[in-house]
């Protein structure tokens, strides 16, 4: 029993673990392009859970056809934060742009408690259970890391592939250069943060599927999400994913040999350890 049990919290927390690696890809995405740290991350998740949750409960729609609209809204939230926010700061000083995004942050979380107070919402939607011998998964749980896989993947080949994607890596790399052969920078940087935001908004709908929420409940995965980027290195795109799965592991396996207290203790320990240890990650901080 004691291995079935071992067995079930690590996958469990494997599949939760994909979902967090998509949240902090979107925060390590925008760091990579304009070495931008995104402090409203946390709140713009909040939003992409309530946003499933009203296109279910309101608009009647199945929460993977909301989950289009969440993405949707994500990525125009996006490049409205850079255009009113990130735009005048992005070579100021990082105490700047860090004081820009942390005032989005807390005019999103006030609105957003103005309007929906801090109740928990709770999306049920039920997709059964899988089952693979002694271990039984909720489908929801399931799909939300299929999905998040898929999203990664689709960004993988936006970057690699399409011409886009490819002004993008340009921008990062160096912009400077990428102006002078004639790629506008300027909508680069607002589609990155649109799409780095996208990515957040559309992890939240992930966790919405299968966790209760608040609207302080973006702050907890924007804290996640800084260990997950830290652990893989910052601007690493595939070190958020790793990341993320490790985190992922730690939630879902330790609670079988000790109190789920002990979870956040040994995810911020690891945090300062990695930092201490390994400042660019486990997988070196990239572009």
């Amino acid at each position: 029993m004691w291995s079935e049990t071992l067995l079930a919290s690590t996958v469990d927390g494997l599949l939760i673990g994909v979902v967090y690696g998509l949240a902090a890809l979107g925060l390590t995405l925008i760091f990579g392009v304009m070495n931008v740290v995104n402090l409203a991350h946390g709140p713009t998740m909040t939003l992409g859970m309530f946003g499933i949750y009203l296109s279910a409960t309101k608009l009647g729609l199945h929460p993977f056809a909301g989950l289009v609209l969440v993405a949707a809204g994500g990525l125009l939230l996006g490049v409205g934060i850079y255009v009113v926010a990130v735009k005048r700061v992005i070579d100021a000083p990082h105490l700047a742009s860090l004081l820009a995004t942390f005032s989005v942050n807390l005019m999103i979380v006030g609105v957003a408690t103005a309007i929906f107070s801090t109740s928990f919402r709770n999306l049920s939607h039920d997709l059964g259970v899988l089952r693979a011998g002694p271990i039984a998964v909720p489908g929801t749980r399931v799909a939300a890391a299929l999905l998040a896989v898929a999203v990664a993947a689709a960004l993988q080949v936006f970057l690699t592939r399409t011409r886009l994607g490819k002004y993008v890596r340009a921008v990062a790399a160096n912009r400077a250069a990428a102006e002078l052969v004639g790629i506008p920078s300027a909508r680069v940087l607002a589609l990155s943060f649109g799409i780095g935001t996208m990515l957040a908004a559309t992890a939240g709908g992930l966790i919405a599927l299968s966790l209760p929420f608040t609207v302080l409940s973006g702050g907890v995965y924007e804290l996640k999400s800084f260990v997950i980027v830290v652990l893989g290195g910052l601007g690493n795109p595939l070190g958020a994913l790793v990341g993320g799965v490790v985190l992922g592991l730690i939630e879902g396996i330790v609670p079988v040999f000790a109190r789920a207290t002990w979870v956040p203790v040994l995810e911020y320990g690891l945090f300062v350890l990695i930092l201490l240890v390994r400042p660019s990650g486990l997988l070196g901080g990239g572009r």
